[in-house]
């Protein structure tokens, strides 16, 4: 018994230990000014002991630049505004967003996911409240607020631990963060960030937003059982039967019929734009098709965000009139206004990310890093498997001190992505592998934006739940996804499967 106390006391230190790190950590914008600044300061230093390489594809010697010289001054002065309004990932995410607001300000999204639920046979739950979870990353962070305590009272409902509902749905909404079926906010957020770390080697090199989607498919199969395993095996044996004098279970009332109506009328619309994808798509001369018919190189692959806009705009607003949600272009446009509004904290983010990146490319410390760093690692001889592997296990703990995906990789993929790229492997291939490592510590990292709530929420049916009950519940779901996603990246490489449409694993000028 002492020894139990003295681990768990040990294991409680560690977690106060990252969430005292974390917690002291500046906001990430901050963190983005500190960065820029310090690229400012290094460019200086880099000029002055004569810093410079062979570039690797026109052997032409690139010098690092002193952007504290007065023509770097210059270039601050005039291009600070066009940094930030030229930055990939700004007009890509906001147009997303746009669309995903209508929708979610309509009650669809939400309906949805209640529905789904709804639906499925018992024996069939914890796998759709996983799917679930990992489907609702769509539309932001619905799956969070929406579906974690849903699956709490669901489990209860059907005499079961509410908690390991909760789990269940956490570790898709979280755990599952990268995969899913549908393209959604996160991917042309990475995406653009790849394409402005792409262009330090490659100025032509561009990213769609679906460069990730058959492995992200796959994974949501991968995750959706995993999780399920996890839950039936390891999660709900050890937290045995429930009982409480105190809770209720709660009755989920089924749909109404102005929901059902509405979801009707969403699933028209839906199906409209899948029939003119199809049109535009299967005749080898479609209107969707680019030149010479290419799929590749098509405007439905090149403005998949404005598909996305379109559909979940459309959607929103036909489930929104026919429940008497939206009543006239009023309220459509307040349900944009909405989803813009929880956009400002990612605006100041960008500004200072898009001054860094902007500095780091400019100053050619971008280039330099990447050959040496590559040189050093060829120099390690580390074959590809290897290679991945450790990138994995840095992203993921990279994320137990700082939770934005998007701020951690816009300080990453820099870095990481033309050093990868010189070495050979494609920037869609290391942006796959960050978003695994990145994913599966979600589910145990303090620093997670939601994981306070997640707390709350677990606290309706223990009040002694704290940090520690959180990552000890969620620790065997990192575990077995970290396992079986990358074994699932080691034969996607071992048989040069595409990532997506266009994205190979390697890159060859």
């Amino acid at each position: 018994m002492t020894n139990k106390i003295k681990r768990v006391s040990l294991f409680q230190r560690f977690l106060n230990g990252i969430e005292i790190v974390g917690n002291a950590l500046p906001h990430p914008a901050t963190l983005f000014l500190a960065f820029a600044i310090l690229t400012l300061l290094i460019s200086g230093l880099g000029f002055y002991l004569n810093w410079q390489v062979a570039h690797p594809a026109t052997k032409e010697i690139i010098a690092v630049k002193n952007l504290l010289s007065i023509e770097g001054i210059h270039y601050i002065f005039q291009k600070t505004v066009t940094n930030f309004t030229s930055f990939a990932p700004l007009g890509i995410v906001l147009v997303a967003m746009l669309g995903i607001g209508i929708a979610e300000k309509s009650g669809l999204i939400g309906v949805f996911i209640r529905k789904l639920v709804l639906a499925s046979p018992r024996r069939l739950l914890t796998f759709v409240l996983v799917f679930a979870g990992v489907i609702s990353n769509t539309a932001s962070d619905v799956g969070y607020v929406l579906l974690i305590p849903l699956s709490g009272i669901i489990f209860m409902a059907v005499g079961r631990h509410p908690i390991a509902g909760m789990a269940a749905a956490f570790a898709g909404v979280s755990g599952g963060f990268s995969a899913n079926l549908f393209i959604g906010t996160i991917d042309p957020l990475l995406a653009g960030l790849s394409q402005e770390a792409a262009q330090i080697i490659d100025t032509s090199y561009e990213i769609n937003a679906a460069a990730n989607y058959y492995f992200m498919v796959v994974s949501t199969f991968l995750i959706a059982f995993a999780g399920t395993f996890v839950t039936e095996k390891i999660v709900i044996p050890r937290l045995g039967e429930y009982k409480s004098e105190d809770i209720i279970p709660e009755k989920i009332e089924p749909l109404s019929k102005d929901e059902k109506k509405g979801l009707l009328w969403a699933n028209l619309m839906f199906g409209a734009y899948i029939i003119v994808v199809l049109i535009g798509t299967i005749p080898a001369d479609g209107f969707l098709r680019g030149e010479g018919g290419s799929l590749l190189k098509s405007p439905l692959l090149e403005g998949i965000v404005t598909l996305l806009f379109l559909v979940a705009g459309s959607a929103g607003i036909a489930y929104g009139v026919a429940i008497g949600k939206y009543k006239n272009d009023s309220d459509v446009m307040k349900g944009m206004e909405e989803s813009m509004k929880t956009m400002a904290s990612y605006l100041v983010l960008v500004f200072f990310a898009a001054q860094f990146v902007a500095y780091f490319k400019e100053s050619n410390l971008g280039i330099y890093v990447a050959v040496t760093g590559a040189e050093a690692l060829q120099e390690a001889d580390l074959n590809i498997y290897v290679l991945m592997i450790l990138f994995i296990f840095f992203a993921g703990a990279i994320n137990m001190v700082m939770g934005s995906a998007s701020a951690k990789w816009a300080i990453m993929a820099p870095i990481f992505i033309p050093i990868f790229m010189l070495m050979g492997y494609s920037p869609e291939l290391s942006q796959v592998v960050f978003r695994i490592g990145d994913s599966v510590t979600n589910i145990i990292s303090p620093m997670m934006s939601f994981f306070a709530l997640i707390i709350v929420f677990i606290q309706k049916y223990d009040k002694n739940a704290g940090i520690g009950t959180v990552i000890s519940v969620m620790m065997p779901y990192s575990i077995v996804f970290t396992i079986l996603w990358t074994l699932l990246l080691i034969a996607w490489i071992y048989f040069g499967w595409p990532l997506g449409p266009g994205a190979e694993l390697f890159y060859t000028k």
